[in-house]
């Protein structure tokens, strides 16, 4: 599979997932609280995705990283002819789309679609409209796309585009509104066997609390079953009342005591309960001193910490060494 198979908010998601949930919530905080909500949408429906599938999109992220920096250190035919040396035909091509996102171009939004696709879609349009769109694409996607029809049909667009002059924005708005329309009908291919609640669960596990918190509050009100699935999945601090005290010990054997200490601050008494009691005797003794000494701390240093001991916790259920029982499970069979 081919980015090409990915729309552009898949491929966002499948980004997010390739590089791991710890790197994946730092990038959070460059996204606005929309944006971060709709990917976080977009990672829980993209499932799991084939190793392939997630080469393919980190090599199109440095590579367009990479013609980015061409196009800003020698301008738009000095990044052409290096990416063309480096990647071929896709060099060029990622040239065309990048200047087509500095402009704004009639129907850009089918640039992510794959050209076989798109000429199913147009496959009964007259070849004035056809010819239309071609004309607004880069020449190698357009290439492509006319590959795909028939001889006449090719022969009968390739002299419209010719032919083609000047074409009013109302024209060109009618049949863009036409073309998203007939796209929103077209249901995307299966790319995964199973969805991606658990990559969704364990972003937001790294996410700061107030993040996850609002993530989960608006996608409750989008979709409250999938809320439910992600939050069944999902570990915090304070759920360490509900592992055994095999695992709470071996936990607290990752976590130095003034990490701790700073994590514990205005938690449950039952969670204080359950972290002392797992402790040696002075142990317990040295950890109360450190919270005592604490005085006022700052939320934001308080929610950290606690989700950097539960990305350790994370660690340890995937290394097999503990165990989480989820919702509507049990850790015994009868």
């Amino acid at each position: 599979m081919t980015t090409m198979d990915l729309k552009p908010e898949q491929k966002a998601a499948a980004l997010v997932v390739a590089v791991g949930s710890t790197a994946a919530a730092g990038l959070l905080q460059f996204l606005t609280e929309e944006e971060v909500e709709s990917l976080a949408a977009e990672v829980a429906k993209i499932g799991r995705l084939r190793p392939e599938t997630i080469d393919a999109v980190l090599d199109e992220v440095a590579t367009e990283a990479e013609a980015q920096r061409m196009l800003a250190a020698g301008g738009i035919d000095y990044a052409r002819e290096l990416l063309t040396e480096w990647k071929g035909s896709r060099g060029a091509e990622i040239i065309d789309r990048l200047m087509a996102d500095l402009n704004v171009v009639p129907f850009s939004f089918i640039r992510d679609i794959d050209p076989e696709q798109l000429v199913h879609i147009l496959k009964d349009e007259h070849p004035q409209t056809v010819a239309l769109i071609l004309a607004h694409q880069a020449a190698s996607y357009a290439a492509k796309v006319l590959a795909g029809f028939d001889a006449p049909k090719q022969a009968e667009i390739a002299f419209r585009v010719g032919t083609m002059g000047r074409t009013s924005p109302e024209v060109i708005a009618r049949v863009e509104e036409a073309l998203q329309g007939k796209l929103g009908k077209v249901s995307s291919a299966e790319i995964s066997v199973r969805g991606g609640i658990e990559e969704l669960a364990d972003v937001l596990n790294n996410t700061d609390r107030t993040t996850e918190k609002s993530i989960l509050e608006r996608l409750g009100r989008i979709d409250p079953e999938l809320t439910e699935q992600v939050r069944a999945l999902m570990f915090i601090f304070e759920d360490l009342v509900t592992l055994d005290d095999r695992s709470v010990q071996r936990v607290l054997q990752e976590v130095e005591s003034k990490e701790l200490a700073l994590a514990m601050k205005g938690v449950p008494k039952e969670v204080n309960e359950a972290i002392l009691r797992n402790m040696s005797q002075r142990a317990a003794e040295t950890l109360t001193e450190e919270l005592e000494l604490l005085g006022a701390v700052r939320r934001a240093d308080v929610e950290g910490a606690q989700s950097r001991i539960v990305a350790g916790v994370r660690r340890l259920e995937e290394s097999g060494e503990i165990v989480i029982t989820r919702a509507g499970e049990s850790d015994l069979i009868e």
